[in-house]
């Protein structure tokens, strides 16, 4: 290091910026469990058979499962521009259901699919205690 030069400044992360790359995080984790799913033996048979992620495919389910997964990708922007007096609840809210359903799918899972769900609910939960520890303006 130059003998004259400071070292270099990190400054603190936005709490909002913080919280939107919880979610993209989340978001590149369920993508990719999903896509490295369609590797397990069958799976795309299953498929092609008419199987959906939640039962027989129809446009109602694939419809269904379509907005349960662009939630997190929205909350990505939401979390940048929602007002904070909506965004806590609700980041909290979202937060703690997906933990949920992906706590919910992980029983019999393939190991690849448990790491994947470990790592979800972890996110999931630093989106809520993020939320719910927002700082506070003095008074």
């Amino acid at each position: 290091m130059h003998p004259h030069r400071a070292p270099p400044s990190d400054p603190p992360l936005p709490q909002r910026l913080k919280l939107s790359a919880l979610w993209a995080s989340l978001t590149f984790c369920y993508l990719y469990g999903d896509y490295f799913g369609l590797y397990k033996p069958g799976k795309l048979q299953h498929m092609l058979d008419g199987a959906g992620p939640m039962g027989p495919a129809s446009q109602g389910s694939l419809l269904f499962v379509a907005l349960l997964l662009a939630v997190p990708g929205l909350m990505v922007v939401l979390s940048l521009v929602v007002p904070l007096r909506a965004l806590r609840p609700l980041a909290i809210g979202l937060a703690l259901f997906y933990a949920l359903f992906v706590a919910l799918t992980v029983p019999g899972a393939w190991w690849f699919y448990v790491a994947y769900s470990g790592i979800e609910i972890a996110l999931c939960a630093a989106i809520a205690w993020l939320a719910w520890r927002w700082p506070r303006l003095a008074a």
